[in-house]
C-alpha cells in the first residue's frame, strides 16, 4: 500500500488470494496433515505416559527391594547375636549366666522370624512394582512404532504437496492407517 492510499497486488497476492479458496492437494494435505499432527501428539502422549509409568513402578521396585536387603541385613545382625549368645551359653560354667545367655538366644530368634516374614514381604511387594513396572511399558514399543509411522505419513503428504505427485499421498494414508492401528493395539494386546 503506498502512502495515498493506492493498493497494489502483485502476481503472488493475487494468486493465494484467488487460487487459495479452491480445494485441491495443498488444502487436502493441510488438512491430513494437521489431523495426523493431533493423533501423533496423542499418541506421543500416551508413549510418556507409559513411560513414567514404568519408572514410577520400578522406582518403587528399587526401594523395597533396598528396604528387604535392610531387613537382611538387620537378620544377619540378630544371627550373630544369636551365635554369640548360644557359644556364650555353651562355654559358661555359671548356671545363671547359661540361662541368661540361652534366653538371650531364643530373643533373637524370635526376632529374626519377625525380620525374615517383612524382608519377604519386602520382597514379594519388589516383585510386583516390577510387574507392574514391565507392564506399563509393554504398550510403549507399540507406540513408538506408531509415532514412527504418522511422522513418515506427514512427510509424505509434505513431499506428495511439493512434487504434486497424488500417490504420494497413498503411501502416507497407507502409513498413518498402520500407525493408527498400532496406536490401538499398544492398548489391546
Amino acid at each position: 500500500m503506498s502512502e495515498h492510499g493506492i493498493h497494489v497486488h502483485g502476481p503472488h497476492d493475487h494468486a493465494v488470494e484467488h487460487e487459495g479458496h479452491k480445494p485441491g492437494l495443498g488444502q487436502q494435505v493441510a488438512i491430513f496433515t494437521a489431523v495426523l499432527a493431533t493423533v501423533g501428539a496423542i499418541v506421543s502422549f500416551f508413549g510418556g505416559d507409559t513411560q513414567n509409568n514404568a519408572l514410577l513402578f520400578k522406582n518403587e521396585a528399587v526401594l523395597e527391594r533396598a528396604e528387604a536387603s535392610d531387613q537382611w541385613n538387620f537378620y544377619q545382625a540378630k544371627s550373630m547375636k544369636q551365635n554369640l549368645a548360644e557359644l556364650a551359653a555353651a562355654i559358661n560354667a555359671d548356671p545363671k549366666k547359661v540361662e541368661f545367655y540361652q534366653s538371650e538366644a531364643k530373643r533373637y530368634a524370635g526376632e529374626k522370624k519377625d525380620i525374615e516374614k517383612t524382608a519377604r514381604e519386602h520382597e514379594a511387594k519388589s516383585k510386583r512394582f516390577t510387574e507392574m513396572s514391565d507392564h506399563a511399558l509393554h504398550p510403549h514399543h507399540y507406540l513408538a512404532i506408531s509415532m514412527t509411522l504418522l511422522q513418515i505419513a506427514i512427510a509424505l503428504a509434505s513431499i506428495t504437496v511439493l512434487t504434486q505427485k497424488r500417490w504420494l499421498l497413498v503411501g502416507a494414508a497407507f502409513s498413518a492407517l498402520g500407525g493408527a492401528i498400532l496406536g490401538v493395539l499398544a492398548y489391546t494386546t
